[in-house]
């Protein structure tokens, strides 16, 4: 579906295998979300006040920059934002991607992997970041969840 765009971010390689299976299950493009500045095993240690993940999601005004752009966003009509649940949101870097799109009449449709925390109050934290979309409430997978689910979910908001 070369109108369907599925976008991730993925610390630790566990959402880029979900992002992966949904794009082949549904024929959609990939894109990752890269960190100008790559996340680091210590960047990432929650239990510490002081790590950049920590700093980043304690900050409400934090978006860490993207090293590269979706080339020619306005052909996708729908798109499939993954990432990890931190601190029972998504991080940071969904809303700087988010925001440097014109998002204005596409569906928006968040996915993530986590431990065990589910999607708690994430689409409504993204709201703001997704002016003019479509924003669906979204969906917590595990990181075996196979292609047949992962179509089956995602193909009621294909358009």
């Amino acid at each position: 579906m070369m109108n369907t765009l599925v976008a991730y971010f993925s610390a630790t390689g566990v959402t880029a295998g979900v992002a992966a299976r949904l794009a082949n299950a549904i024929g959609a493009d990939l894109y990752e979300i890269v960190p100008k500045v790559p996340y680091k095993a210590e960047d990432l240690d929650w239990t510490k006040q002081d790590s950049r993940s920590s700093v980043e999601m304690n900050d409400s005004a934090s978006r860490p920059e993207i090293a590269t752009a979706v080339g020619n966003m306005d052909r996708y009509k729908t798109v499939f934002i993954g990432f990890p649940i931190w601190w029972y949101t998504a991080p940071a870097i969904i809303r700087t991607f988010l925001e440097e799109y014109d998002l204005q009449g596409k569906t928006v449709v968040p996915f993530a992997t986590s431990g065990g925390s589910g999607m708690g109050r994430t689409s409504e934290r993204l709201a703001s970041s997704c002016a003019g979309a479509d924003l669906k409430e979204g969906k917590r997978f595990a990181a075996d969840t196979g292609e047949g689910e992962l179509k089956d979910w995602a193909e009621q908001y294909i358009r």
